[in-house]
């Protein structure tokens, strides 16, 4: 752990004192100011809170607002509301996965993208749709989401 790394971490923890109910509240602390829980992290929050790393690793891994992984830089949303369901968008999911290589709620391996559903983008009327860093691309199809992430891995505009 680098310096400010840890400086970090402590200033983080001062503010607590060190009961375990604090554990969630200090987790969603440490992940607003690094972006994710890093290792380093989890092991001085276990020795704070005087609980065994496991545990950490457990409430980190079961509550889904907690990233034990960094994000990507573009940050890739598909819509599962009910017009976007309607209209394929499972169908666009599954294309989204395999152009990307990765499965929802997963980072690419070079930390590009990382890949999430929402409930609703709240475009219902360009169903079916996603987001491309917070950017809305509506009536999406296969081909279309093909071309689209083809361009953005072969450095190309794709994200525009």
């Amino acid at each position: 752990m680098d310096d400010l790394t840890g400086e970090l971490l402590r200033e983080i923890l001062s503010f607590y004192r060190g009961h375990k109910s604090e554990l969630i509240p200090i987790l969603l602390e440490v992940q607003t100011n690094f972006g994710y829980l890093p290792k380093e992290a989890i092991l001085l929050v276990a020795d704070f809170l005087n609980l065994p790393e496991g545990h950490i690793y457990a409430v980190a891994s079961f509550y889904r607002r907690l990233r034990l992984l960094p994000l990507g830089k573009q940050r890739v949303t598909v819509c599962r509301g009910t017009a976007c369901h309607i209209h394929g968008g499972p169908h666009i999911l599954r294309e989204v996965e395999k152009a990307m290589g990765i499965k929802e709620g997963e980072t690419s391996s070079d930390l590009e993208y990382t890949l999430d559903t929402v409930a609703c983008v709240g475009c219902c009327a360009l169903a079916p749709c996603l987001t491309v860093k917070g950017q809305v691309h509506g009536a999406m199809t296969v081909d279309k989401v093909k071309e689209l992430f083809s361009a953005a891995r072969s450095g190309g505009r794709g994200d525009q």
